[in-house]
């Protein structure tokens, strides 16, 4: 009898080991929040830098339908939308937050203190956003998107040998970006050791076509030889606008990436944001996999990519120097 039990037991435990087996692993939730991407373009047949986020979380296990639900979120490029957005995410309780901006990320700081937040925030240490780059601490940690200050030098550095007799400059942004501390400085102090001045062209807090055509009116009252935009991402949105006004314009520019510059943007001077993407899914599908944000450093870029659109220089008539031309990592014609 005591054996008749005994085998019994066995076979219900052995059954039990193989329901628990067999059962589904947990279906994890992301939320997914762009500064300005449409909902509808956040997905990996829209969007080559969505492209690039979802083929590695599929990489790494998580597929959208299956053991993974996303949620998208777009604050449509309007920054006073950001507090309420980050509001409505958070009592959703996701398993991961992916921020898609610094600025976003902010807003979510200021939400919760417990739920991951992924970010690729330019300067996550500038921005107050994390303590340190290889010890964050806190609930958030991502990718770097820049190399912060040395970055914003480049740019001034490259458009004055595009531009040699360059003696102003339009900065386009936003007003709070450019009260941005180590932002603004590090541009200023490039520019003067170029020997230029900078004008900035003050956005509020929507970006769209008619902020910028409203921007562009205001530039009519003084002369610049250039113009530098800044790397927020609703410009990458609205880039096709943004382009096209300054093709108008005939204006030397530098752009935050190459997304521009293949919308005929003149040149950019950028981290490689495809990169970038998957470097933060890796830290997305850490997290689902149990790891704390607090115990992952930061990663920076490694990669900068010089990009200059040839055709788009001589349809503007602006003379690329060879040097320049001979330091692109790529050039479109």
């Amino acid at each position: 009898m005591k054996r008749r039990h005994f085998l019994a037991g066995l076979v219900i435990a052995s059954a039990m080991r193989h329901a628990v087996a067999q059962q589904p692993e947990k279906t994890k939730r992301i939320a997914l929040v762009a500064s300005s991407t449409r909902v509808s373009d956040m997905r990996a047949d829209k969007n080559w830098l969505f492209r690039a986020f979802f083929e590695e979380l599929n990489r790494l296990g998580f597929i959208e339908g299956q053991n993974l639900v996303v949620e998208r979120y777009s604050a449509e490029g309007r920054r006073e939308r950001h507090v309420e957005l980050a509001r409505e995410v958070v009592g959703t309780h996701p398993d991961v937050i992916a921020a898609l901006s610094g600025a976003l990320a902010l807003a979510f700081k200021a939400a919760t203190t417990e739920i991951p937040i992924v970010t690729n925030a330019a300067d996550p240490v500038a921005q107050g956003l994390v303590q340190s780059l290889a010890h964050p601490g806190g609930n958030i940690t991502g990718a770097s998107g820049d190399a912060g200050i040395q970055l914003y030098e480049k740019w001034v550095e490259l458009l004055k040998e595009l531009v040699p007799k360059l003696s102003n400059i339009f900065y386009l942004g936003s007003q709070s970006h450019w009260e941005r501390f180590e932002f603004s400085e590090s541009v200023r102090a490039g520019a003067k050791r170029a020997g230029t001045s900078l004008i900035p062209i003050l956005l509020g807090s929507t970006f769209n076509e008619a902020a910028y055509e409203s921007a562009f009116k205001s530039m009519e009252q003084d002369r610049a030889d250039a113009l530098l935009v800044s790397n927020e991402a609703e410009h990458t949105t609205n880039r096709a606008a943004l382009v096209r006004l300054v093709a108008e314009r005939r204006l030397p520019t530098m752009y935050p990436n190459r997304a521009f510059v293949e919308s005929g943007g003149l040149m950019t001077y950028s981290n490689d944001f495809v990169n970038l993407f998957r470097r933060l899914t890796v830290t997305v599908a850490d997290i689902l996999k149990g790891k704390r944000p607090q115990d992952i450093p930061i990663s920076q870029p490694t990669k900068f990519e010089l990009v200059i659109n040839l055709k788009t220089a001589k349809s503007q008539g602006i003379d690329v120097p060879p040097t320049l031309l001979a330091r692109a990592d790529e050039i479109i014609e």
